[in-house]
């Protein structure tokens, strides 16, 4: 019954997955179905079907059974961004999109301003905009204002691995979001770090380069998917509080429960 759910769509699995950097199709294809995610992420500018560029990479995501969610990566400005996205919809047949606007070619930081830019123009196109972008607070309030649904804010820079770098943003803006779905979208390394933002509250994780990347893409794969579900389940259940100094367990100190019944 705990689905995620996106612009009125349910999933039961709350891992996306990228189609990107694996050693070859058929491990990508192994690795997604291991992973469980019904949801996978393509590039126009990397598959370019329309010329039939990467024709069987394009087959094998389409035999995955996986929703499509095209990106716009690559796009350094609004402009760029929405020609791709027209073009990414009449091709690949789909509204859903994964947004992109980099400001930064050293980090590719997403360019708030273009990425707003975009938003509010795809959002008046028809486009369910899923936008890549930082955890700051008032860029994602404005991404809401713009038409967004849902959230993807960065856990660190593209690729890096390195997990939650901003864990206090990343809680305030859970806390200040509550009602917003959020998808951890990039610099996750280890099915730890996809556990830690499922424990957070957040709805779900995309991550590519940590499976793809991976001595064993398809095992890493599923490693991902028990993260996901054991750190959504431990959410659900509700965490103990951090304490700062130790704690009992036991219910009288000095003397075990057995020895206080027979006395």
């Amino acid at each position: 019954m705990d689905k995620l759910s996106l612009y009125g769509e349910t999933f039961a699995s709350r891992l996306l997955i990228g189609s990107a950097l694996y050693p070859s199709p058929a491990i990508m294809l192994e690795a997604v179905r291991a992973s469980g995610a019904e949801i996978i992420t393509l590039s126009l500018r990397r598959q370019n079907p329309a010329h039939q560029d990467g024709k069987v990479i394009w087959d094998y995501i389409r035999s995955s059974g996986c929703k499509l969610l095209p990106n716009t990566a690559g796009c350094k400005s609004a402009k760029e961004a929405v020609t791709l996205a027209e073009m990414s919809r009449e091709i690949f047949q789909t509204d859903w999109l994964k947004l992109e606007v980099i400001g930064d070619d050293y980090s590719l930081q997403p360019d708030p301003y273009g990425l707003v830019d975009a938003a509010k123009e795809l959002s008046k196109r028809g486009f369910k905009v899923l936008p890549y972008c930082t955890e700051d607070l008032v860029l994602c309030r404005r991404l809401l204002d713009a038409g967004c649904e849902a959230l993807m804010p960065w856990g660190a820079p593209i690729g890096t691995g390195q997990g939650l770098l901003n864990k206090y943003n990343l809680r305030m803006l859970r806390e200040r979001l509550p009602d917003t779905p959020m998808i951890i979208d990039a610099g996750l390394g280890a099915p730890s770090h996809a556990a830690e933002a499922m424990e957070m509250g957040f709805d779900a994780v995309l991550l590519n380069t940590a499976v793809a990347k991976a001595h064993d893409p398809v095992a890493m794969g599923g490693a991902f998917k028990m993260a996901v579900e054991a750190g959504r389940a431990g959410y659900n259940a509700g965490l103990m509080l951090a304490r700062q100094t130790a704690s009992p367990s036991t219910p009288t100190i000095g003397m075990p429960f057995w020895q206080r019944q027979s006395q």
